[in-house]
């Protein structure tokens, strides 16, 4: 009977799906709603999902993501999909169903995906996969089994289908693995992750689950739950604070030692490490302060110079619930941030900053009631001034704001702190272009149409103004004969962006123009060796021509070129920042992103730079620096040239 079932359900499906495609290449507003019930009873039986999974590039030509952030799949994020899967209606359960069936055709190379490589799909199901591992136990929670329309089995269901086809047994190490790979790469949002191991954690310690015994699963389980000796069993808060209490010197220092070791191990700070560093400040054991954020000479110095002021950051921006900002104050402090007296004066301002009622509500639906708006918005500044590039831009088309971002928090944090203020307490940024004033205040949208999606406190405020302006400026120059960036980019970032600029392509046509200069200058520019041996003083934005696996192109993004140099391996590499939350990627043709092992500092990303210029789009240059074109050698110019007609410009001609 199952058999048949399975056939009449699939004979069904197909014609809703038939009459679907139809309607919608008609109307593009055709419901869906008939075929995604369809769907879900079809999930519902034995062999279903193999059914759909078939059948999932048909559904998505026929429309069934429509103009949703689920037809753009290289956007999406893993926190975003459990809730779509564990808490939505059916509507959007079922559809992000067919999301994951789709992720994993592509993770399979069944199902090429102009939109998403296939390692970026095995890394969205990974992640997926470890913010779900309680269902692992087999059993449903309460709020699963009380899920209208199997909705909890479906789910389920779904999970299984996914282990069958990923792999069972390697299934923890690969999580945990994932999860130092991202943590490799500095993130400012750690939330996601936090659950991650939150899920992991129970993984290790549901006896209904059978696992192997697993280091690295359990130093993240530590960082988080049971840090330090009198952390160990994960007490709670509030009986932890009361063993503070009543420890003697001794053992609050081991204390502090053990909290310091842990975060600067896996780059986490726990809601415990929070709790303490309050009752240093409440029972005045200042001194312990610089042991239990494990400061090196360069933040003792930057803290004993600044005392009061980080005295109140810690007062004001430090709890359970903003713990990360622990590990974002000590990589502040590392960095040496407030010995630009601007920055200590601009951090004062936002201590005592009043937010727009706008902004409280913004931040409140974002980050909840627990702790005032400003606490989080507050913690997230620290975030950000620590770890400039830990900054993405989350669920949003924003790299071009997030680099923004990033650029000033590492070289220009009064500038930044100057326009979060504007966003923050006046509901307005205010720019300059070509010596024009522009106010972000009565823009139309840009990129972003509502409000940011997975994004850091500062982001949330900000990108909204900062893309607005953005796409003012480009409306400004969208009738120039070159690409706007030429000119919107010096004036958005910052006087530091070199005004020569080269785009490989013809704006109008996209076909490659003199793509032997267009390296050439490139190296001229960039290569020590070329270019008289001149650094990379300020970071420059640059566009790149993102491939997938496979070395076709999936689209144009926005990253910053930070350095280039001899990596530990004396090999020629260039350093960058890459915005869109995953720095490690795979482009085709042996290209693999680094975000450690060569030379990276925490953040960073970086190619041997042939292969990155490879990718090369746009870049911006000094004229009055520009090295020898002559110099850089044939071979190396038409092994570039090579790499990126086999790939991204396979349809272009010289």
């Amino acid at each position: 009977m199952a058999v048949s079932t399975l056939e009449q359900a699939s004979k069904l499906f197909d014609a809703a799906l038939a009459d679907f495609g139809r309607a919608r290449s008609s109307d593009a507003q055709a419901s869906s709603l008939a075929l995604l019930e369809r769907a879900r009873l079809l999930m519902e039986l034995e062999g279903g999902f193999d059914t759909l999974y078939r059948r999932v590039r048909s559904l998505e030509s026929a429309g069934i993501f429509g103009t949703s952030d689920w037809a753009q799949p290289g956007i999406l994020q893993p926190a975003l999909a459990k809730h779509s899967l564990r808490e939505a209606g059916a509507v959007t359960t079922v559809v992000e169903v067919i999301s994951e069936l789709r992720m994993l055709a592509v993770t399979r190379g069944d199902y090429f995906h102009p939109g998403i490589s296939a390692e970026q799909a095995r890394n969205f199901l990974t992640q997926v996969m470890a913010l779900n591992l309680d269902l692992l136990s087999g059993q449903l929670t309460e709020a699963d089994r009380e899920r209208p329309k199997q909705l909890g089995p479906i789910v389920q269901g779904l999970y299984q289908y996914l282990i069958s086809h990923l792999g069972y047994e390697s299934l923890l190490d690969s999580l945990v693995a994932e999860v130092w790979r991202l943590l490799d790469q500095g993130p400012v949002q750690v939330e996601s992750i936090c659950e991650m191991i939150n899920q992991i954690a129970k993984c290790l310690y549901d006896p209904e689950i059978k696992t192997t015994e697993n280091a690295d699963a359990t130093r993240l389980v530590k960082a988080l739950f049971s840090p330090t000796p009198a952390s160990a069993e994960d007490p709670g808060l509030s009986i932890y604070e009361q063993r503070l209490m009543q420890m003697d010197n001794a053992k609050l220092k081991t204390e502090a030692v053990s909290f310091a070791r842990s975060m600067h191990d896996t780059g986490l700070a726990s809601a415990y490490h929070a709790v303490m560093l309050r009752f240093l400040r409440a029972s005045d054991r200042n001194d312990l302060i610089p042991v239990i954020l494990g400061l090196t000479m360069t933040g003792q110095d930057d803290l004993y110079c600044y005392t009061e002021l980080v005295h109140a950051l810690i007062d004001e921006a430090i709890y359970p619930q903003t713990s990360q900002a622990v590990y974002g104050l000590t990589m502040m402090l590392e960095r040496g941030s407030l010995f630009t007296p601007s920055v200590a004066q601009a951090l004062w301002r936002q201590i005592k900053l009043r937010l727009s009622p706008e902004t409280d509500t913004t931040l409140q639906e974002a980050f909840g009631n627990a702790r005032p708006p400003r606490v989080f918005l507050l913690a997230g500044v620290i975030n950000l001034l620590g770890q400039p590039l830990g900054v993405g831009q989350g669920n949003n088309p924003t790299c071009q704001s997030a680099i923004g971002l990033s650029v000033w928090a590492s070289g220009e944090a009064d500038y930044l702190l100057q326009v979060l203020a504007w966003a923050a307490r006046d509901n307005e940024v205010l720019s300059r272009f070509e010596g024009q004033n522009v106010s972000s205040r009565n823009l139309e949208p840009g990129l972003v149409k509502g409000t940011p999606i997975d994004v850091d406190p500062v982001s949330l405020i900000l990108i909204p103004h900062l893309d607005r302006l953005y796409g003012e400026m480009w409306r400004q120059c969208e009738s120039r004969d070159d690409d706007a960036h030429r000119w919107i980019n010096p004036e958005f970032y910052g006087w530091w962006v070199s005004h020569g600029f080269r785009v490989v392509a013809d704006i109008h046509t996209g076909e490659v123009t003199d793509y032997e200069g267009f390296i050439r200058h490139f190296y001229a520019s960039y290569h020590p060796y070329y270019n008289g041996n001149m650094t990379v003083i300020h970071a420059q934005p640059a566009g790149i021509a993102v491939t997938d696996s496979a070395a076709r192109f999936v689209g144009r993004h926005a990253i910053n070129i930070l350095r280039v140099g001899l990596s530990p391996h004396e090999e020629m590499r260039v350093y960058f920042f890459n915005p869109n939350n995953d720095s490690g990627q795979d482009w085709g043709q042996g290209i693999h992103c680094s975000t450690r092992g060569n030379g990276e500092f925490r953040g960073e990303a970086s190619l041997p730079i042939a292969e990155f210029a490879s990718r090369l789009y746009a870049f911006h240059y000094d004229t009055l620096e520009l090295g020898d074109l002559s110099a850089v050698p044939d071979t190396e110019v038409a092994y570039i040239m090579e790499l990126g007609h086999a790939s991204w410009a396979a349809q272009s001609e010289q």
